[in-house]
């Protein structure tokens, strides 16, 4: 191997790199022997790795799976600590040299070679590596030597990490929300009276007092058109109703987004769940969703550079997307996994209650495909013509059995949308199921066993969940069923404990009683991920009936670098908190029934956690959700940059069923948007200790977890078609 080099290569690294590097080789002697006797790169990679080897051999469960001879979640979990940093290095070692296209860069080459960094730090002082590089190396032979340890938590010590996060339906938060709503009420008044805000359906009648208009806001409170109608779009409203608590920068960060065409949108139901009298009992509790809504500098930078994540989500007309699926159009069905398909209706539902910071639709903001501008979003004439086309596209799908409507948000629309969807739905079912009636067994068409809803509603807006609209739910599981459709989801996004309020309690029992079962999507932000959050979300989402579903790393480039937690914090998550929620398997067939008793849903999941004294259920995944391939956890850590941001190797969820396509798929690669040492910093200011997160270091390889059952579909009494259709060529899989 010839030394290659590159421009940044002569750059000399800074006095804090320096200390660093000192420190590295004084704690490890061997090491600097390699570096200091090596004439060139390749004899310090050959050092290392012979180094690494010696080691890794002693182990040979550990070798075989650095060798990829073994793989999976019990290979993964007899992995010694030694064993990860070991693998890691050898990783390095053998991607020396590579260069990735970086898209938190904009495109521009990433190259990793870790090893010829340390060796021209040490024989020339250069190399531009930055200190987070150096961190991230000193960890790493702390963890391959023995001198860094993993100890892990006890159940005594989640608790108190949970203890510290409150929920919404804390009394005294509570009691908070009430002081905020009753703020933003009187600032509402004032407009309408000044004629600052004049709307044809929520006025003031003349001759009223001030206090009887205050109780008809009350009322309005109660009306989910009120929160669309009067939802914040602009800055000094977001301001103005938040008592004028944010701080100077904070505005001018909000005035840059609004100057660069970012949109706002926060309802005043989702605006009184942020703290404005900050109390000593819950500081920062709310971050999680105070992140949500203010914008950061990064997706300020970004915006207009935004490239789509989902390869599969870029779509043109008559080609296959990255999964391989041909599609009827562009933007209204998506689509990756053989049993499962997104539709996206004209309706509404191409809108949400708010907009996250961390949307993953942000790169359709920004084309403008998508937008507030709700009354432009109602259904055109030609949406019924079209719905059917694209119903008939799924009932002449071999695979399919499971729908996704979402959007957007699925219950954004009206319940008259919504009833026409459900009925074309259940039309397409029947008709899937009539044409079976024809076919031999070994040829016959998956039929629709699942209809999920996807919705955010119950949590940014649950006034939307009415009795009317609870009886189009129900009304259509009842018909549904009929036609073998056994299975009814609402999948939904709570990201805190603080926004299950006694509102989103209510929604959730009232979703419940029409037979729905209701799973949460998690998106594991950066203030989410703090130690013992998401467990308490578990906790309490499974007291008031939800099912956890997935923990999501954050998707995106660089624009969503503020709320980015890494995945090796979703390992650790994964491996440290989630453990004490791991369900026996002899309660598995127990847990298999909870969709088909949706209605007892809270008292049976309550009763489970009491006699598994269990502090939640674990049933839901951290996962990423990656770019073509579809969720998974599995990776090995390949590479680093000179800014010290990990390079991934992801592969495919080998426990779930993929297309012919995806099969054929290289590995997925993707370079975090922050280091550790960044995101331990950010965790720092926002109040953590970093020594609490000490083992997100060794976390360099992930493994996906196995799906619980609860997740299972239903079995077919008959033999399903190979066949696939609805691809470029027709594939038979074995």
């Amino acid at each position: 191997m010839e030394t290659t080099t590159h421009e940044l290569d002569r750059i000399a690294i800074s006095v804090k790199s320096h200390k660093l590097l000192r420190t590295l080789l004084k704690e490890n002697p061997y090491l600097e022997e390699i570096m200091r006797n090596a004439r060139n790169e390749t004899e310090a990679l050959v050092g290392v790795k012979n180094l690494a080897l010696s080691q890794i051999r002693q182990h040979g469960a550990a070798y075989q799976f650095y060798q990829r001879e073994t793989s999976g979640r019990e290979t993964f979990e007899q992995l010694r600590w030694q064993d990860f940093a070991a693998i890691r290095l050898l990783d390095y070692i053998d991607n020396a040299g590579r260069t990735f296209p970086d898209q938190n860069l904009r495109g521009e080459l990433a190259v990793s070679n870790p090893i010829q960094l340390i060796w021209l730090a040490v024989t020339h002082g250069t190399g531009g590596a930055k200190p987070a590089f150096f961190e991230d190396m000193l960890m790493l032979f702390r963890q391959f030597s023995g001198k860094f340890e993993r100890t892990f938590p006890d159940r005594q010590q989640l608790e108190a990490w949970m203890d510290r996060w409150c929920s919404g339906l804390d009394p005294r938060i509570i009691k908070l929300r009430e002081e905020n709503r009753e703020r933003i009420l009187k600032i509402f008044v004032r407009k309408i009276d000044t004629g600052e805000i004049n709307d044809s359906k929520f006025y003031f009648d003349k001759g009223m007092s001030q206090q009887q208009k205050y109780h008809k806001m009350m009322e309005w409170w109660d009306d989910r058109l009120f929160h669309l109608r009067f939802a914040v779009r602009s800055p000094d409203l977001l301001n103005e109703l938040l008592g004028n608590s944010l701080d100077p920068d904070t505005m001018k960060l909000l005035y840059a987004a609004r100057d660069k065409g970012i949109p706002f949108f926060v309802n005043p139901y989702y605006l009184s769940l942020l703290h404005v009298r900050v109390p000593y009992f819950a500081v920062g509790a709310d971050l999680a969703i105070r992140h949500y809504v203010v914008y950061s500098q990064q997706l300020i930078d970004e915006y207009g550079y935004i490239v789509a994540w989902e390869k599969e989500d870029v779509v043109q007309a008559g080609k296959p997307n990255a999964a391989g699926w041909l599609l009827p159009n562009t933007h209204n069905i998506h689509r990756r996994y053989p049993e499962v398909a997104i539709l996206i209706p004209d309706t509404m539902g191409r809108a949400c209650g708010g907009l996250c910071a961390s949307c993953q639709r942000m790169y359709d903001f920004q084309s403008g495909h998508l937008n507030f501008n709700l009354d432009k979003l109602k259904p055109n004439e030609t949406w019924e013509e079209k719905l059917k086309r694209l119903l008939e596209y799924f009932e002449h799908d071999t695979q399919l059995r499971d729908l996704l409507i979402t959007g957007g948000d699925a219950l954004m629309s009206s319940n008259q949308s919504l009833e026409k969807i459900l009925e074309s739905v259940y039309d397409m079912a029947l008709a899937k199921r009539e044409a079976n009636a024809t076919r031999p067994n070994g040829e016959k068409y998956a039929e629709m066993v699942r209809i999920r809803l996807g919705t955010r509603l119950p949590v940014y807006l649950p006034q939307r969940i009415t009795p009317e609209l609870v009886k189009v739910l129900g009304d259509f599981k009842a018909r549904a069923q009929k036609v073998g459709i056994r299975q009814f989801f609402i999948q939904t996004h709570f990201e805190s404990p603080m926004e299950v309020t006694p509102e989103a309690r209510d929604a959730v029992q009232r979703l419940l009683s029409a037979g729905w079962t209701i799973t949460n999507q998690h998106v594991f932000s950066a203030a989410a991920s703090r130690r013992g959050h998401a467990a308490k979300l578990r906790r309490v989402l499974n007291q008031i009936g939800v099912i956890n579903y997935y923990t999501f790393s954050v998707k995106g480039y660089m624009e969503n670098n503020f709320n980015f937690a890494t995945n090796e914090r979703a390992v650790q998550e994964q491996m440290e908190e989630k453990i004490f929620g791991r369900i026996p398997e002899e309660n598995y067939d127990q847990i298999r029934e909870f969709p088909n008793n949706a209605e007892a849903l809270t008292e049976n999941m309550n009763a489970l956690m009491t006699a598994t004294n269990l502090p939640f259920l674990g049933t839901d995944r951290n996962v990423l959700n990656l770019p073509g391939v579809g969720k998974s956890l599995t990776f090995r850590t390949i590479g680093i940059t000179r800014y010290g941001r990990r390079i991934l190797e992801f592969e495919l969820d080998h426990t779930r069923r993929h297309t012919p396509a995806l099969q054929q798929m290289d590995k997925v690669i993707i370079i975090e948007s922050k280091s550790i040492s960044e995101y331990l910093r950010q965790l720092e200011d926002i109040g953590e200790d970093a020594t609490d997160y000490q083992s997100i270091w060794g976390y360099s390889i992930g493994e996906t977890e196995p799906r619980i059952p609860i997740y299972d579909y239903p079995e077919y009494d008959f033999e399903i078609t190979p066949r696939f259709t609805n691809m470029q060529t027709k594939i038979v899989v074995e």
